[in-house]
């Protein structure tokens, strides 16, 4: 399996900005090497690794719901602790668009509503 970088190029009012931003900052990291480590450590062979972390990841976002993660969580606070520094409307708009993603974000893996 090739696993290549994700390069490209979005307009800053892209909704899926940020996601595409973290994608291709954390592609340009070759996980092979990591996989490889935990398969010989482990006996799982990396292509069920490979699919155990994209489960995983996928998943994650139920997780979320259920869960509330404390990074998850952390990081909402932060969009609003934010804000609230600065106290304007512009800052308070930005937070809730950051929460409106991560909203959206956690809902994704929902098959209904």
């Amino acid at each position: 399996m090739e696993l290549h970088p994700y390069t490209d190029a979005w307009d800053e009012n892209d909704r899926h900005a940020n996601f595409k931003a973290e994608v291709a900052l954390y592609s340009t990291v070759d996980p092979l090497p990591t996989l490889e480590n935990l398969s010989r450590d482990t006996g799982i062979p990396v292509p069920s690794l490979i699919r155990y972390v994209l489960v995983k990841y996928a998943a994650s976002g139920s997780d979320a719901l259920l869960a509330m993660t404390p990074i998850v969580l952390r990081q909402m606070e932060q969009h609003v602790e934010r804000a609230e520094s600065a106290g304007t409307d512009a800052a308070r708009l930005e937070a809730y668009e950051a929460l409106r993603q991560m909203i959206a974000w956690l809902r994704a893996g929902e098959t209904e509503r």
